[in-house]
């Protein structure tokens, strides 16, 4: 394992578009990945030896809560408040594992509580650490006119085999809105 740290990417607002009637509900994405030691740590190797020390849950805590910037920072929509979770298991499916290998550990991933099995390590590693949430709210919780909004995003996990204890609190760049009648 290197000594390299964890770190979260740039967290990116997506909106979907500039303005919105104050009738409309808002759709602003939440874009992030997790970078560094824990992405690099956690790989088929990492799982077979996580799984013979019977470590063989890990879940990663997150949360995402976007706001108004300025004077009255206030919260808008619903925070998120979740966990991804990732369970190693032994399998004789060779879909999952090369046959000609003497690995028969893969992962399943929980996000928001629906299971998933990828088939390659990549996509096992994107599933667990990039995030792409969404956070609605009703244009008339701001009001009319011109409105700069930010969000901040905390992740944490405990200690694996494969990984240190871990959190961070990150924040995105303002975007602008506008809410027009």
């Amino acid at each position: 394992m290197t000594d390299q740290k964890s770190s979260i990417s740039e967290v990116q607002l997506l909106k979907s578009k500039d303005e919105i009637s104050s009738d409309e509900i808002v759709n602003i994405d939440v874009k992030f990945s997790i970078t560094g030691a824990l992405r690099e740590n956690f790989n088929e190797k990492n799982w077979t030896l996580a799984y013979n020390k019977n470590d063989n849950i890990f879940k990663l805590k997150y949360s995402i809560k976007l706001y108004t910037t300025g004077l009255r920072k206030r919260i808008l929509g619903k925070p998120i408040e979740t966990y991804r979770r990732a369970s190693i298991f032994w399998t004789r499916n060779p879909k999952l594992v090369n046959p000609h290998k003497d690995k028969r550990v893969w992962v399943q991933i929980a996000k928001n509580f629906e299971p998933f099995i990828m088939l390659t390590e990549a996509k096992v590693q994107e599933a667990l650490l990039d995030f792409n949430e969404s956070v609605k709210f009703s244009a008339s919780e701001l009001g009319k006119g011109k409105h700069k909004l930010g969000a901040e995003v905390y992740v944490s996990w405990q200690k694996h085999y494969y990984t240190e204890p871990f959190s961070i609190k990150s924040h995105a760049k303002e975007i602008e809105i506008e809410i027009t009648n």
